[in-house]
Order: C-alpha cells, then structure tokens, then sequence
C-alpha cells in the first residue's frame, strides 16, 4: 500500500527581511542589501531589497546574528 500525499501550491508573496531596531523607533528597518553583499537597515520598503517570497526573506532573516531578531514580512504594495 502506497500512502500518497495532496501537494498544494504554495502562493509566491513577495517580502522583505525586517526588524524592529529598538523600542523607541518608529516602526521596522527593512534590510537593504549592496550589490557587495553588504548590509544596510533602512526605514522605507520602497528602499529596502524585494524578496520573490515570504519564504526566501524568511530564510535570509534567519540567517542573521539571533541579536538583530529580523523577520520577513510581506510587501505592501
């Protein structure tokens, strides 16, 4: 007997890596990311680096240092 399993398709959202810097900000810093690989926080979407899911932005969030505590989050558009 061969169990088979029901594959969904898993919506394709755009989003950006995020974090609140701290409590006194307004609002979240959105990463940019130089064509050099270097990191800068901003504090507008329009600025920040567009990831083609919620899943890679999550993936590159969770590679940061546990100290910057970032997140992916959708983009508003």
């Amino acid at each position: 007997m061969t169990a088979t399993t029901a594959q969904q398709e898993i919506p394709m959202i755009p989003a950006f890596v995020a974090r609140i810097a701290n409590y006194a900000a307004d609002g979240p810093a959105y990463l940019r990311l130089a064509a050099d690989g270097a990191m800068e926080w901003v504090a507008a979407q329009g600025d920040a680096t567009p990831f083609s899911s919620m899943r890679e932005a999550t993936r590159h969030a969770t590679r940061l240092p546990a100290k910057l505590r970032a997140f992916g989050v959708p983009r508003r558009d």
